[in-house]
């Protein structure tokens, strides 16, 4: 994709887009997802975007949330400092 790509301005109506309902949408080309679609398909996620789900308690996240900015990465971040402290009291 060039760079003259990303300037270019959308020619799609939105406006008709957004009051179509379902019923106006033209699926013709789409072939059917049939039993045997399903059977096969497998979910291929990259290792690089794959998480974990990890519970945290409601009131330790609000605290998180609390903080300002990307909660997520500065709970990454105390996790990785604990690790690397861990890691160095073990040798």
């Amino acid at each position: 994709m060039s760079g003259k790509d990303l300037s270019s301005t959308s020619r799609t109506n939105w406006a008709a887009l957004e009051a179509m309902n379902d019923e106006g949408i033209d699926y013709s080309d789409i072939p059917p997802l049939t039993e045997d679609f399903f059977e096969k398909a497998t979910l291929r996620v990259p290792a690089s975007q794959a998480q974990q789900l990890v519970q945290i308690e409601p009131d330790v996240l609000k605290w998180f949330q609390a903080q300002g900015g990307e909660h997520q990465a500065l709970i990454n971040s105390v996790l990785r400092l604990y690790i690397e402290s861990h890691e160095q009291s073990a040798i």
